[in-house]
């Protein structure tokens, strides 16, 4: 069972990178004007629905592959993701099918409550899911030894758990612009970083390496 536990673990940790990664890439071509309504929101509300179940399962294999002794931190770590994905869930299969093609079909002034607009109720849906991703990479740290390659993982849960406070001011300050967007960037970075490295680790353990080393 250990084995499989480790293959879901491997395999859903690169699944999730690998969304992430597309996100990253959608939200650039969003940016620079590359892509435009409707296929902006399509595909970065749609990468971005792609990270939450293989996010899920490394995290819950994260669990059970780690020693009884730290699985406390191991357990709140997946409390915090389970939020994530309650809420992150919630809003972009909203906007997906309901609030884009309400648009398409112009029909959506009965909708606005549900578009996801700075500071509207799905805006504050999606800054509680971040958040609380953010919460669930530093609750894990506790369970990683800062020795071997455990120690880069730790490090990069640590980098993102750091970039929290910024994505948090992104989302919660009173007036949103392009520029504040900005300083979220890093979250393009750490997030598919700690993904993989804790998905290789994953892979470790099922090989029964020396983690240490």
């Amino acid at each position: 069972m250990a084995i499989k536990i480790s293959e879901v673990g491997y395999w859903s940790g690169l699944a999730a990178f690998a969304s992430a990664i597309a996100y990253d890439s959608v939200q650039i071509l969003q940016i620079i004007s590359v892509l435009r309504f409707p296929l902006d929101e399509i595909f970065i509300y749609g990468t971005s629905l792609c990270i939450v179940v293989p996010f899920l399962l490394e995290m819950l294999s994260f669990h059970y592959l780690t020693d009884k002794d730290k699985q406390f931190w191991t357990h709140a770590s997946l409390i915090f993701a389970i939020i994530y994905a309650v809420f992150v869930t919630a809003n972009y299969v909203v906007q997906l099918a309901t609030v884009i093609p309400a648009e398409l079909s112009g029909t959506s002034e009965a909708l606005h409550i549900l578009e996801q607009t700075p500071h509207s109720l799905f805006w504050d849906y999606d800054a509680v899911g971040y958040i609380s991703m953010g919460l669930a990479t530093l609750l894990a740290i506790p369970a990683l030894r800062n020795i071997g390659f455990e120690k880069w993982v730790r490090f990069s849960l640590i980098a993102h758990a750091l970039v929290t406070p910024l994505i948090t001011i992104v989302y919660f300050y009173p007036t949103y612009s392009q520029k504040l967007l900005f300083l979220g960037f890093p979250w393009a970075i750490t997030a598919p970083l700690f993904m993989v490295l804790l998905a290789i680790l994953l892979r470790k353990r099922k090989l029964g390496s020396d983690i240490g080393h």
